[in-house]
């Protein structure tokens, strides 16, 4: 599909350029995407399938519409009103006649009648709340996108009878250290931190969370709160905050990067996301703090109570709200269990629910219905044509064991079964038709990814002279016979000896850490090798594991084996210590740089035997902010091709000039 993509991005200060340059990327991957950031002049539709528009409500988004009214598309709303939008176009480029006919073609003769006797006048402002300036947009549309029910019932009322599909906003799972921002803030992990953040207007119900903030403060004299985000001039925050007699624990960060703004948002401990009255915007700010695994509380209504009782707390927006809201913080300062609790559940979901692939997915197929003619039919998550089942029936630890050549590799397999079984467990389900290849092959796992797992063909590949090929084979306690050929070749520097989208699966494991100067060569030719949608599965030990974090904290290395190997007396070549060992998150990196869709990203037991209980790690973890998921000693990852290398030479990964 060619797709047409009119939005506003990053520096530009607006949330939707955030959303648009956070589903670009995702959406790139599924269409041939060409971006329009300003006005596109004689700009010529034939060269696309469709062109989307994301349009807000703010001058940003001027040109967005403008283009949106000359060439329908589907345009994506994000809230149900554009009136500032319409009075930008319209009255600041001095054009009041065009203002009186949007008006008038919007809200009828009432809203006409209004605008000429009060607002042509200068006498009062625009009827914002009553004529939301929706008809004439989704009139030129040939869909609408929107983010709730809400909107998709102001979107039909507005007259519009074409397709509309709701698509969940897009959601971040940020991985930042609140902490560090806690220490700019002066304040310490053991203290209470209560945020509100974006554009800080009046409908953000801050008077009213202030004044439930104080009543909080004699029950609870140590929390604090900060409000991040830019004031807004019809709201007089520091005279507000010292009348309340809140000077000493309230402050006013003002608009910060987004770097910072999510950085204050990890380093709070409950988030104050409300809005009366509203227009069913959506908020990113809102999916951020979900996907950071926070406690928020809404206010009930518009979108905002479409959003799961699990994952949020929500408040009336009547006379009961301030009481409310002073409960709830009340609740969730008192209850750190359940605030975590309900922050894990956010996180979840935001992670199942609004992932941006999954976001990007609903985009295009909506897009092609849109394009075809045809029916959208909305689920929760696309439904996928019926594939096989890739889940491997499990491996007993016994049958692994059955395969020891010798005293000396039972013993190895005995102390590393954990691994090994999970190793097998995770590995996708092969056919009769399906090769597999396993790097660092020992024979250990291998016997069973035909035998188990249902491979044709099993191969294997190891450290040696490019070229030369070992024929092994084995035979397990039970009396089966496995053979295999061996290729020996260096996996950092060699082309490896197998055609273009050879195999469906490929193993590596406890490999990478091993290997001293470029990864990324075996990263592509694994790649290079996979069919598409073929597999890697990739295991190594975790360097920030609960274990690593502990020896860390007692003045020790940290890596699972940072000890240098002895020469061999007889000068033959020993096997390769460990030269860099990887963090979960940056497994995931590595994938994606390598053209990977990770499909599964876990840790877990990594030699099974007895270690030392590391409670108080996750506390201090805990209480300084920091994710405590994926401290397992040992990482456990899959991912799907979808596509070429991303970054041959990533920055995290490498330095130096091109």
């Amino acid at each position: 599909m060619r797709l047409a993509f009119f939005s506003p991005l990053p520096p530009v200060k607006s949330g939707i350029a955030d959303y648009s340059a956070a589903l670009l990327d995702p959406l790139n991957k599924q269409a041939e995407v060409t971006v329009f950031t300003e006005a596109a002049g004689q700009f010529d539709p034939s060269g696309f399938d469709v062109a989307l528009y994301q349009i807000g409500n703010n001058p940003h988004h001027s040109f967005v519409y403008d283009q949106a009214i000359e060439t329908p598309g589907v345009i994506v709303l994000h809230e149900a009103n554009l009136h500032h939008l319409i009075a930008g176009v319209t009255i600041r480029r001095g054009d009041w006649d065009a203002y009186l006919r949007e008006v008038e073609f919007d809200g009828g003769a009432a809203a006409l009648d209004y605008a000429v006797k009060h607002v042509r006048t200068l006498e009062r402002g625009p009827d914002y709340e009553g004529v939301p300036m929706l008809r004439r947009i989704v009139s030129k549309s040939k869909g609408v996108i929107v983010h709730s029910h809400c909107v998709e019932q102001s979107v039909r009322d507005a007259g519009f009878a074409g397709p509309v599909a709701v698509i969940p906003h897009g959601a971040w799972l940020p991985d930042t250290d609140g902490f560090l921002h806690r220490q700019r803030l002066g304040i310490d992990p053991a203290t209470p931190l209560i945020g509100i953040f974006g554009f800080l207007k009046p409908y953000k119900r801050i008077a009213e969370s202030l004044r439930a903030f104080r009543r909080l403060l004699k029950l609870q004299p140590n929390v604090k709160m900060i409000l991040v985000g830019e004031p807004h001039p019809e709201l007089s925050l520091q005279p507000l905050i010292q009348s309340l007699g809140l000077g000493a624990s309230v402050r006013v960060i003002g608009f910060t990067p987004i770097e910072d703004f999510v950085g204050y948002l990890a380093a709070c401990d409950i988030i104050l996301n409300l809005r009366f009255p509203t227009v069913g915007e959506s908020s990113g700010t809102l999916l951020r703090s979900l996907g950071l695994g926070k406690a928020v509380v809404v206010s009930n209504i518009g979108s905002f109570a479409e959003y799961p009782d699990s994952i949020c707390l929500k408040a009336p927006v009547d006379s009961t709200e301030e009481d409310t809201l002073f409960e709830y913080l009340n609740l969730l300062v008192t209850r750190p269990d359940l605030r975590k609790a309900m922050g894990r559940r956010a996180r979840e979901w935001v992670r199942e629910e609004c992932n941006w692939n999954l976001v990007a997915e609903r985009y295009t197929s909506f897009l092609q219905s849109v394009v075809d003619g045809t029916q959208w039919h909305s689920a929760a998550k696309p439904v996928a044509a019926a594939a096989p089942d890739l889940t491997p029936p499990p491996v007993e630890a016994e049958y692994i064991i059955g395969w020891a050549a010798d005293p000396g590799a039972r013993e190895y397999i005995e102390t590393h079964i954990t691994r090994l079984a999970k190793t097998l467990q995770i590995t996708p389900r092969g056919s009769a038709q399906d090769r597999i290849l396993e790097m660092g092959a020992y024979l250990q796992i291998t016997p069973p990814l035909q035998s188990k797992l249902g491979y044709g063909e099993v191969r294997g590949c190891y450290f040696g002279p490019a070229g030369t090929v070992v024929h092994r084979s084995v035979e397990s306690e039970f009396g089966d016979r496995f053979e295999c050929d061996i290729d020996l070749f260096d996996a950092e520097k060699d082309p490896f000896p197998y055609p273009d989208e050879h195999f469906s699966t490929v193993l590596c494991c406890e490999l990478i850490e091993h290997l001293p100067g470029d990864p990324m060569h075996m990263m592509a030719e694994i790649n290079r090798i996979l069919k598409p949608g073929g597999h890697l599965v990739l295991t190594t030990p975790n360097i920030v594991s609960f274990r690593a974090m502990s020896a860390l904290l007692l003045g020790y290395h940290p890596g699972f084996f940072p000890a240098y190997i002895r020469p061999s007396g007889t000068g033959e070549a020993v096997e390769a210590r460990h030269n860099r060992e990887y963090a979960p998150r940056e497994v995931a990196d590595l994938m994606a740089d390598a053209g990977f869709e990770v499909t599964l990203l876990e840790s877990g037991e990594f030699l099974d035997e007895p270690k030392p209980e590391h409670n108080w790690v996750r506390y201090i973890l805990e209480q300084c902010q920091c994710p405590t998921d994926l401290r397992g000693d040992g990482i456990y990852a899959v991912g799907a091709k979808r596509g070429p290398v991303r970054q041959r030479f990533p920055k995290w990964l490498y330095c130096g000039k091109d």
